[in-house]
């Protein structure tokens, strides 16, 4: 029995070092900061919590409920409040004023939805210069107008890939789009917009399809995959998108340029028949006209 009870724990342990803990969101420390906490899909929000987890416990910092309103917990009181929750009961996002180091660490945004029940997103908050990325020759650039946006990588054909992971990389926050888990077929996602991937075994590339993207979305993207014997590699990508207005602007000017221009004709070619008929009636002699 005591043998069992042994094989169970070491189980136990084993697992818990298997299992890995995907922060949804990484931001740098600032005096002031935005945790941003967005549900992506259709759906109701009951009411939305914010934590601090210290240790395995969770510190309740802030409610809010689209009826009764917001409560802010004494201790964070004057220090942060929600940037959009009056506009957009589906954005939660937490604003800190006067953060300092004891504000490190780990959070919890709480979601009660209906009718899909809770969803929670992940956010570290941690002391770094900054998260640029110096782009090396493994990088591309895309150029694309407003809309459904699809990012594409072909995976090394030698390897075995199992896992793959997607993020939108800024200089004061690393945002995970998506980890998509090759050996399981699982896709998980708790970015603020909707993404979608193929995640399915045996695919030779992989993509991520970001749902009406705007030029907010511009940025730099990371494409990073393991292979089972625990090679790794990361492919960046350099995204523009461009809102439109430079096309239309463009389109505009030509149009009332062509316009000018055929008026400008116009009235050459009157003046100029004009002219003609005035020199026939007098009799005399017409002459060309030096435009």
């Amino acid at each position: 029995m005591d043998y069992l009870a042994f094989l169970l724990a070491i189980l136990q342990v084993y697992k818990a070092l298997c299992e890995e803990t995907f922060w949804d969101t990484t931001i740098r420390l600032a005096e002031s900061m935005t945790l941003e906490c967005v549900y992506p899909f259709m759906a109701i929000l009951t009411q939305a919590e914010w934590f601090k987890i210290v240790g395995k416990q969770k510190q309740s910092m802030a409610i809010f409920h689209p009826t009764y309103g917001v409560i802010i917990r004494t201790s964070y009181k004057n220090k942060l409040h929600f940037v959009n929750s009056t506009t957009s009961l589906k954005d939660v996002t937490l604003s800190f004023n006067n953060a300092s180091k004891a504000d490190v660490g780990l959070y919890s945004c709480l979601l009660h939805i209906f009718p899909h029940g809770s969803w929670e997103k992940m956010i570290e908050v941690v002391q770094s210069d900054s998260f640029e990325i110096a782009e090396s020759s493994n990088h591309s650039h895309m150029t694309s107008s407003p809309g459904n946006i699809t990012l594409t990588y072909d995976l090394p054909v030698n390897w075995a890939v199992q896992q793959i992971k997607w993020e939108k990389i800024q200089p004061h926050q690393v945002d995970l789009l998506v980890h998509c888990n090759l050996s399981e077929g699982i896709s998980y996602s708790r970015y603020g917009k909707q993404i979608l991937t193929n995640c399915t075994q045996g695919i030779r590339s992989n993509f991520i399809i970001i749902i009406n993207a705007t030029a907010s979305d511009s940025g730099l993207y990371r494409c990073h995959f393991t292979a089972s014997t625990g090679e790794n590699e990361s492919f960046l990508m350099r995204l523009t998108i461009t809102d439109g207005k430079t096309d239309n602007q463009y389109i505009v000017f030509v149009a009332v340029g062509t316009v000018l221009f055929l008026f400008v004709i116009l009235i050459v070619t009157i003046t100029v028949i004009s002219y003609n008929r005035q020199s026939t009636t007098t009799g005399v002699p017409s002459r060309p006209i030096n435009l």
